[in-house]
């Protein structure tokens, strides 16, 4: 009987592990933040499409990219990878200030989406009191220029640990900047449009999700947006509360809303596939000794992979 197909990344990476955590959905939005502070990318997004209107959508379709990609067969990954460039191939935007037409597929552009969103994703999950080390850190960081070259990057230019994360933001944060679209944005996530009997779940359930998401930015990140950056201390301790909450919502439960990417994928692989971050507690426990497996409090993504 042939071996089932593992996928990209297969149960032996960091990013089937982590990408089972529910604190991904945090991290999500916190790379909406982050996308939306370059103008050129997020021009791309709201001239292409009404952001405030399909939002959520927006948002789900970029969840099933990461699901399918991290859990589906190869073909599934290849499959997604091949149906965003097809979409980003076809579109443009426009620069108000020089009238210049660019793609939105340009590289450069491509790369800010990209990092933005696994800053964010290791972010987060590490803040939120996942014991991840620096060397699995790094190696997630190189399994996803495998992600990179789906939407139609070259993963030689493609940050492969976190220094050279933390070096690319630096070298990008001349070109952020706080645009009219970027406001847009802000507004949205901080109190999107919703039916009137809806308001209370708004402020209860997602206020509270959006307010962390912001809260987890980069200290440069909050002086752009104008607003000032709470206690770094504070943060990390909201985080981890968040984080021991939804952690105990059990994964049978949570794995049961569609699309149901990782039952599918340990039906197809095995139980002792299932994804948990108590293996990657274990194994940076084995591979780095005591005290080297951490979480942080610093730092530089939901995110943009669909314009339409």
């Amino acid at each position: 009987m042939p071996q089932a197909d593992p996928g990209l990344f297969g149960p032996a990476s960091v990013t089937w592990q982590l990408h089972g955590d529910p604190m991904m959905w945090i991290a999500g939005v916190r790379a909406l933040w982050l996308q939306a502070l370059h103008p050129r990318a997020v021009r791309g997004v709201m001239q292409n499409s009404d952001f405030r209107e399909d939002a959520w959508g927006r948002l789900l379709r970029t969840a099933n990219f990461v699901g399918t990609t991290t859990y589906g067969t190869t073909e599934a990954a290849e499959r997604a990878g091949a149906a965003v460039r097809g979409i980003h191939r076809r579109l443009s935007a426009t620069d108000p200030g020089t009238g210049e037409r660019y793609p939105v597929d340009d590289p450069g552009l491509l790369l800010w989406v990209h990092c933005a969103e696994i800053d964010s994703y290791l972010h987060v999950v590490r803040r939120s009191g996942i014991r991840l080390s620096d060397a699995q850190a790094d190696a997630y960081c190189a399994e996803h220029r495998q992600s990179a070259r789906l939407v139609g990057l070259d993963p030689a230019g493609v940050p492969g640990t976190s220094g050279q994360l933390a070096a690319y933001f630096e070298k990008v944060r001349p070109h952020l900047a706080l645009t009219p679209e970027a406001r847009g944005v802000d507004a949205f996530l901080r109190r999107p449009p919703v039916p009137l009997p809806a308001v209370p779940a708004r402020a209860l359930v997602w206020g509270r999700a959006a307010s962390l998401a912001y809260a987890a930015l980069p200290p440069w990140a909050h002086q752009l947006y104008g607003r000032p950056a709470p206690p770094p201390a504070v943060v990390t301790r909201r985080l981890r509360a968040a984080g021991a909450a939804l952690r105990l919502i059990p994964a049978g439960v949570r794995w049961q809303l569609p699309p149901k990417h990782i039952l599918r994928a340990v039906a197809r692989l095995g139980p002792g596939t299932r994804p948990s971050v108590y293996n990657l507690h274990r194994r940076a426990a084995i591979l780095d000794g005591p005290g080297e497996a951490r979480g942080i409090d610093g730092g530089g993504g939901g995110g943009w992979r669909t314009p339409g």
